[in-house]
């Protein structure tokens, strides 16, 4: 939990300080959840469940898509599902880390959470 909001404050921070600049294309948010040994499946599944209804109460959000690995490589470091949020603006992202459905989210998340892996970016061709 204290690492997610390290991130959400980083990520604060590091909007604040930027130079606004227009953007065209989609910011991807993708976030790698790795659970701890003990997380039962009903939890996980809750948690699935609760990411996945963040597209339906959090306005800011353009596309939701998530899956799970199925990577043959062996390179996931223990992270098992995967979830790529996008929006049309870094405002749009800012809104969606302060949102009281994202806050709330993170007490489902929090209590099976063994570790998060966060990371934005703007989509180029």
């Amino acid at each position: 939990m204290k690492l997610i909001i390290a991130s959400l404050i980083l990520s604060a921070v590091v909007g604040w300080c930027a130079e606004p600049r227009v953007r065209e294309g989609k910011l991807n948010h993708v976030v790698a959840l790795k659970f701890k040994e003990g997380a039962k499946q009903e939890q996980i599944r809750a948690v699935e469940k609760a990411f996945r209804e963040l597209k339906e109460k959090i306005p800011q959000i353009d596309a939701l898509e998530w899956g799970t690995n199925v990577s043959p490589e062996k390179h996931d470091k223990g992270f098992t599902h995967c979830f790529v949020l996008s929006f049309k603006s870094d405002k749009d992202r800012d809104a969606y880390l302060v949102h009281p459905d994202h806050k709330a989210f993170g007490k489902v998340l929090g209590p099976v959470m063994a570790d998060v892996f966060v990371i934005d970016f703007w989509a180029e061709k």
